[in-house]
């Protein structure tokens, strides 16, 4: 994907029913504030007391935010800015979203009886209700030399948020990725050698003493039907092609 200078795509990559697969990143992190945040900081600032308002329990933390994106030759290639947490509410809430790109990765879990693992999310944060795979924004524990470390990233988010080691999981050696509404997810799967029910039954019992409590469920997904939950509208193409390429 090439992108001009205002963050919209130009029509090179795939489209978002057709994930790609990605060889590798070379995303950086550079110093001052991101055009978008420097641009619209009051109407950020404003959004933000609403928002924490209705929900008290959101945290304004840094994190990084895209300016610019390119695909090349199987290589994602960006420019990003560490911002506050608001600027990323304000900007998703916008009609047609622009200025900035919205990059961050998902780890797919496959238990050993070919189910996706996923979770849902609770009332504390902000997609309450959706369903998708245990992930977050790239934050500065993802920013190692410079660059933004995405395999890092996955790790430390299941880690925190399902209580799961990938290292006990086998892992595609390859990424992919598919985008809607300037919002990319860099996926992998992580095939474990237990099953569904077993997965659940671990990442409950970290529920139980997860302090943050930003978990509502556990979702074991077998089929692509995408009726069957609240699903995040990046999970969708996700699911297609899982079941379609990798189950058949």
């Amino acid at each position: 994907m090439t992108t001009t200078s205002a963050g919209k795509p130009d029509g090179i990559w795939p489209p978002p029913t057709d994930p790609v697969r990605i060889d590798g990143f070379d995303l950086s992190v550079v110093d001052g504030p991101h055009p978008l945040h420097a641009a619209h900081e009051r109407e950020i600032e404003a959004n933000w007391v609403a928002e924490a308002k209705a929900n008290p329990h959101l945290f304004n933390g840094q994190m990084v935010l895209q300016r610019h994106l390119a695909y090349d030759d199987g290589v994602i290639r960006g420019m990003a800015h560490v911002i506050p947490y608001s600027t990323l509410l304000w900007w998703r809430k916008q009609p047609d979203p622009q200025g900035a790109l919205h990059l961050f990765g998902f780890p797919v879990l496959v238990s050993s009886d070919g189910a996706i693992i996923a979770i849902r999310m609770s009332t504390r944060t902000a997609n309450p209700g959706q369903v998708y795979c245990a992930a977050g924004s790239l934050d500065l524990n993802d920013i190692v030399e410079g660059k933004l470390d995405l395999a890092g990233n996955m790790s430390r988010e299941v880690r925190e948020e399902i209580g799961l080691d990938l290292g006990e999981a086998k892992a595609d050696p390859h990424f992919y990725a598919s985008h809607k509404d300037n919002r990319i997810v860099a996926f992998r799967l992580y095939h474990f050698p237990v099953t569904a029910p077993d997965l659940k039954a671990r990442i409950e019992t970290h529920m139980l003493h997860d302090v943050e409590q930003e978990i509502d469920g556990v979702v074991i997904i077998r089929s692509p039907d995408p009726t069957a939950h609240n699903y995040n509208p990046l999970m969708l193409p996700i699911l297609d092609w899982f079941f379609d390429t990798v189950r058949n």
